[in-house]
């Protein structure tokens, strides 16, 4: 059975604009997935990337039609200047990674979370958007305040574990091969390799 490690940050709008893409590309080859929230920002000073807002102009303005192009593609509704970006990931990733270990459809949760920071303006940072976000996902709300503990101590070793595995950016996926695909745009690869393309 393949697996795929999925690197990500609840504030990335590429992470967003994945959808439920991966999970249906796992369910086509019986996948599993374990989902690695991490600090984006942290990744870029670790591996010699540059936050959006301190790039140079020229790539800040080419990254906004590449975000309207792919929200096009998707199909999904994009705000490119959300009211409450950036915000600390980190409540929304802890959240992801205690839902995780209790069972139940995270990619639902990653979705509607990077969602309400992407098209619904909605600050994920917020524990009311985190408990709306885990019921309309099917989870309990209570979610949010367990484990806080552990789901800092994993989000720190995800950052780390990424920084080793050769990530750089998000969304990123690793398959138990060793194979990895950066960027939504990649899904087709990865679909492809799993078939036995490459």
């Amino acid at each position: 059975m393949p697996h795929i490690d999925y690197y990500f940050a609840t504030i990335s709008p590429f992470t967003y604009l994945s959808g439920t893409q991966l999970e249906k590309i796992a369910k086509k080859y019986n996948a599993t997935i374990t989902y690695k929230p991490l600090d984006i920002m942290e990744l870029f000073n670790r591996t010699g990337g540059i936050s959006p807002k301190e790039r140079h102009p020229n790539r800040q303005a080419y990254r906004l039609q590449e975000m309207r192009r792919r929200a096009i593609i998707a199909g999904l509704p994009l705000n490119l200047k959300p009211a409450f970006w950036p915000t600390n990931p980190a409540p929304s990733s802890y959240t992801i990674i205690a839902a995780q270990a209790a069972g139940g459809d995270v990619g639902k949760l990653v979705n509607t979370i990077t969602r309400n920071c992407w098209a619904d303006d909605k600050n994920i940072a917020e524990d009311d958007v985190i408990r709306t976000c885990l019921v309309e996902a099917g989870f309990d709300p209570v979610l949010m305040e367990s484990g806080l503990l552990k789901g800092a101590e994993t989000y720190s070793s995800n950052l780390e574990e990424a920084v080793l595995k050769g990530v750089f950016g998000a969304p990123f996926f690793i398959t138990d091969t060793d194979e990895r695909f950066w960027g939504q745009d990649r899904l087709d690869d990865l679909d492809r390799h799993l078939a036995g393309d490459f």
